[in-house]
C-alpha cells in the first residue's frame, strides 16, 4: 500500500467518528441512554456525556488541565503522522502501517472536539477561559456487561458493585485502544522482517579485523608477465 492510503483509513475513520458524535449532538439530550441490545441493565447501549478529560472517561483535574491536554494530543497527532510516513518509507510491515493509521484517526477525532467543539457545540466546560481548545470530547458508546458485589470482608472494595465494562467511550477511543492492542499481539510478526533485514545486512557485511588479517594474496602469472613486460 502507498502512504496516502493509510492517511485515506485514518481521514475513514475520522469521518465515522465526527459523524457519531454529530448525530448523537442533534438526536440525544446530555445523559439519555438508548438501548440497543440486551435489557436495562446489561448488554449494548447508547449513553450520551461529555468527556473533559482522556479516553474512557479519564480526566485531568487541573485549572489548565484541559489546555495542557489538548495541546498534547496536537503534537502527538502530528508526531504520529510523521512516525507513519517514516516507518512506511522503511518499507515496515502493512499491519502495522495500518494500525498507526487507526491510532491517527482516532487521535486526530479527539483533537477535532477538544479544539472545536467548546466553540461551535458550545460545550466548554463552566469557568473555562476560552471556548478554544477547551471543547469537551462526546462519549456515547456503552457495554455494562456484567456487575459483581464484593464481598464485605474485602478491603476498601467490600460492599462494593463492580460493573465490567464501565467506561462509555466514543469510535475515536475503539480506534485507538485497537490500533494499539493489535500491535502489542502482532509485535514479533509486526517486527520479524526488520529483524531479518538487519540480520542479514550483518551476516553480509564483511568484517574489517578479517580483511586486514589476512594474508597478501600471490599475483597471477598475467600480473607477472606484465610486471616483467
Amino acid at each position: 500500500m502507498k502512504i496516502y492510503k493509510y492517511f485515506l483509513i485514518a481521514l475513514l475513520i475520522i469521518c465515522i467518528d465526527q459523524a457519531s458524535k454529530l448525530l448523537v449532538h442533534e438526536y440525544m439530550y446530555l445523559g439519555e441512554t438508548v438501548h440497543l441490545i440486551g435489557n436495562e441493565d446489561y448488554g449494548f447501549k447508547l449513553h450520551y456525556l461529555l468527556n473533559p478529560g482522556m479516553a474512557f472517561g479519564l480526566k485531568w483535574d487541573n485549572e489548565f488541565g484541559k489546555l495542557a491536554l489538548t495541546i498534547f494530543r496536537i503534537f502527538a497527532m502530528f508526531g504520529i503522522s510523521y512516525y507513519l510516513v517514516r516507518m512506511a518509507k522503511q518499507g515496515a510491515h502493512n499491519g502495522f502501517l495500518v494500525c498507526m493509521a487507526l491510532i491517527l484517526g482516532g487521535a486526530i477525532g479527539n483533537v477535532i472536539d477538544s479544539t472545536f467543539y467548546g466553540v461551535f457545540l458550545e460545550n466548554a466546560p463552566y469557568g473555562s477561559p476560552t471556548p478554544w481548545f477547551h471543547g469537551q470530547v462526546i462519549d456515547m458508546l456503552f457495554f455494562p456487561l456484567f456487575s459483581v458485589h464484593w464481598p464485605e470482608w474485602i478491603p476498601y472494595l467490600g460492599g462494593g458493585n463492580f460493573l465490567f465494562f464501565s467506561p462509555v467511550f466514543n469510535i475515536a477511543d475503539s480506534s485507538i485502544f485497537i490500533g494499539v492492542l493489535i500491535i502489542l499481539i502482532m509485535q514479533k510478526r509486526f517486527f520479524k522482517e526488520e529483524q531479518e533485514i538487519t540480520t542479514v545486512e550483518l551476516t553480509d557485511t564483511p568484517s574489517p579485523q578479517s580483511t586486514e588479517g589476512s594474508p597478501p594474496t600471490e599475483p597471477s602469472s598475467t600480473e607477472k608477465s606484465d610486471t616483467a613486460a
